[in-house]
């Protein structure tokens, strides 16, 4: 219960003050939370020396003190969505690629967009649904209701329909059978039975729901990513569709699909580290 008033004393804070400001005062608890949060600190720099096995530490610590703040921007921006419209979008946002959505849905076989926990997915998806995309996201419910109602509430008055992990599949199959968009935040998997891929050279576990809901219903799996830029403006760059023809093995073609968009994003995991915000041990041990 404490952090769904943390959650709405964040929101009314980022809505009352200056964005600048908000973000100001965002760097200045981000600086504390690495300093206390001895656990967070550890497991966010040991993913990073999985990454950048050659740097230094002072560069790993620079690079993960960059995490805990870019991250305490990314919930600054999730405070302001109510604030959030097409003039914000024009101002701040740089979109690339997004025929690549309308060439996806042209074809009529629903689109899956697909993206990591990098940068700010949850303000890509809003931008997206702003924009007029028929938009559905899975999302992990969170274990207090209130902070669960408090945070889908954020998403769903701006256009972003939530279908919660857990019975997502269903949904999400109906969903893409009416040609409609839904995305998947695909590089974490937290049942850990998902797909074993190699990622930077060492095995960890992958969902394979993107790649099975592809597999069955027919729909491109079209990868995005919304990226902080150094100004605090925001680029949403949309990659061209996953070229994937099944070969009739169901295993081995998921096997293959997983390590299409793995790759896809290892890429962008080197180039943003800073942005990929994963607090916990990655990699299986």
């Amino acid at each position: 219960m404490l952090n769904y008033y943390l959650y709405r004393l964040g929101q009314f804070i980022a809505v009352s003050l200056p964005l600048k400001l908000v973000y100001a005062i965002a760097v200045i608890l981000a600086d504390l939370h690495y300093v206390f949060a001895f656990r967070d600190r550890r497991f966010v720099k040991n993913n990073l020396r999985v990454i950048f096995p050659q740097e230094e530490n002072r560069v790993l610590r620079r690079i993960s003190r960059r995490v805990f703040r870019n991250f305490a921007k990314y919930l600054v921006d999730f405070f302001r969505f109510d604030k959030l419209d097409l003039g914000y979008i024009n101002k701040k946002v740089k979109l690339e690629n997004l025929h690549y959505f309308d060439d996806a849905i042209a074809k009529g076989k629903g689109v899956i967009v697909l993206t990591a926990h990098l940068g700010n997915w949850e303000l890509g998806g809003v931008v997206i649904a702003l924009l007029g995309y028929p938009f559905w996201a899975v999302a992990l419910p969170h274990k207090n209701k209130k902070v669960n109602d408090f945070f889908d509430a954020r998403r769903n008055g701006k256009g972003v329909k939530v279908i919660a992990m857990g019975k997502a599949v269903r949904s999400c199959i109906s969903e893409i059978r009416k040609n409609h968009m839904v995305a998947l935040v695909g590089d974490r998997d937290f049942t850990e039975k998902g797909v074993i891929v190699d990622l930077f050279s060492k095995p960890t576990h992958f969902p394979e729901g993107p790649a099975a809901l592809s597999l069955i219903t027919g729909a491109s799996i079209v990868p995005g990513f919304m990226l902080r830029n150094p100004d605090d403006t925001f680029t949403l760059r949309i990659e061209r569709p996953i070229e994937f023809s099944p070969k009739g093995d169901k295993t081995k073609d998921l096997t293959e699909l997983v390590t299409i968009y793995k790759n896809i994003f290892q890429d962008y995991i080197r180039r943003y580290p800073d942005q990929w915000y994963v607090f916990r041990r990655f990699w299986t041990e």
